[in-house]
């Protein structure tokens, strides 16, 4: 489904329980709201659940950018209040656990919880030259020679040898993103700096990470897990940076643990 928001038509799916409290999904760069199939048969018989294809990505509109991060949480904003929903359990993996954050800070009343899962609050001076090479790529050349890279980083060798038909799934939805939807994104996640600001959220909050997660590393979320008064940490063995992908059933424990305690 598509509806309207700040002049750009973003793509969703709403499913579960119409009474249930609602999960709002937000996934990482260059995947779609897909990335959160292997969650559905665990959130959907006891939530709601929201998926949205972040700006730029899969069904939803890819005007050119540079985006902001503070317009991509206006856009996961602006889409609860287009669908009538007060207040839901944000989970966000990788861009979407940046855009969590600060749609945390912007609307604290939103938010019942926060599940940040393989994310980073802040960009640090020496990785601007990768984000502005990969805008370069995607802007010049297109998503192709991003593809193999992307794949070695987001998963570890033991997994991608024995999961071919997931690796070529999630190569397809890199694929499948808009250079401009890409490039747009890369500007918004290369000025992340929240690190100082996080101390702010007081919802519950649950952090995840792969022990193996080349592109946020322990050390991110442990920073994150600092800052944020109350909230737990959680590492998954054996896996890497989309470690609801690599290891679905453990990181499904965990999201429901979680959202049974709170919700």
């Amino acid at each position: 489904m598509k509806t309207a928001v700040n002049g750009n038509q973003v793509n969703y799916k709403l499913e579960g329980p119409a009474s249930a409290p609602v999960v709002m999904l937000s996934h990482g760069l260059a995947t779609n709201l897909t990335l959160w199939d292997p969650q559905m048969d665990t959130l959907a018989g006891r939530f709601r659940v929201l998926r949205y294809d972040v700006l730029g990505h899969g069904g939803t509109d890819a005007p050119r950018g540079p985006y902001t991060l503070d317009q991509l949480a206006e856009q996961a904003g602006s889409l609860l209040d287009a669908l009538g929903i007060a207040q839901v359990h944000f989970l966000g993996l990788s861009m979407g656990g940046m855009i969590g954050q600060a749609l945390a800070l912007a609307r604290p009343h939103v938010l019942a919880s926060l599940l940040l899962c393989d994310t980073t609050s802040r960009i640090p001076p020496e990785a601007q030259p990768l984000w502005q090479e990969r805008i370069r790529i995607a802007e010049s050349e297109g998503m192709e020679p991003l593809v193999e890279p992307t794949i070695t980083r987001w998963f570890t060798a033991p997994f991608r040898a024995a999961h071919p038909e997931v690796i070529e799934r999630v190569r397809g939805m890199i694929r499948g993103t808009s250079p401009l939807g890409y490039s747009g994104c890369c500007h918004a996640i290369a000025a992340l700096n929240l690190t100082a600001l996080i101390h702010a959220i007081k919802v519950p909050t649950m952090i995840i990470v792969g022990e193996e997660d080349q592109g946020t590393p322990m050390a991110m979320s442990r920073a994150i897990h600092e800052q944020i008064a109350g909230s737990e940490l959680l590492a998954i063995p054996s896996a890497s940076h989309l470690s609801n992908t690599e290891q679905p059933e453990a990181f499904n424990r965990a999201i429901a643990a979680f959202l049974n305690r709170v919700a």
